[in-house]
């Protein structure tokens, strides 16, 4: 699979457990960061969207822990968009940029309301799609 956006972030002391690696909530937020500039990359607002009604929430997270990160690691966050139905399925991998193994292997099913319904598509998401 392709990605074509990608950014780098470092682990935080405080977002590792007492086993000395990143808790498995945390990575949530590193994948929801790397969402959203992602989408700010491509001039997606959600400030904008929302103050026209159209919100993008999401719906459904599978989450794959493969390699655990640690306090200090680097690591590089990959985004895919893709389109199924309703959905817009965010792809996402973390890889740990010392030895580039796989940290988390992540698929997040967005969808769109507009003044609360379930609409099939939006422009701005329609732009990121890699499976036009």
């Amino acid at each position: 699979m392709e990605y074509p956006f990608e950014i780098e972030m470092k682990v935080r002391d405080y977002e590792c457990d007492i086993q000395g690696i990143v808790n498995n909530s945390v990575y949530q937020n590193y994948l929801e960061h790397a969402r959203h500039e992602y989408l700010r990359t491509n001039n997606v607002s959600f400030a904008e969207m929302h103050s026209r009604g159209v919100d993008a929430v999401v719906a459904r997270i599978e989450m794959a822990f493969k390699t655990p990160l640690r306090p200090g690691d680097d690591f590089i966050v990959k985004i895919n968009v893709q389109k199924e139905g309703f959905k817009y399925v965010f792809h996402q991998m973390i890889y740990r940029k010392s030895d580039m193994k796989l940290s988390l292997k992540a698929r997040v099913d967005t969808v769109v309301t507009i003044e609360g319904k379930l609409v099939s598509a939006v422009p701005e998401f329609d732009r990121l799609v890699m499976n036009k």
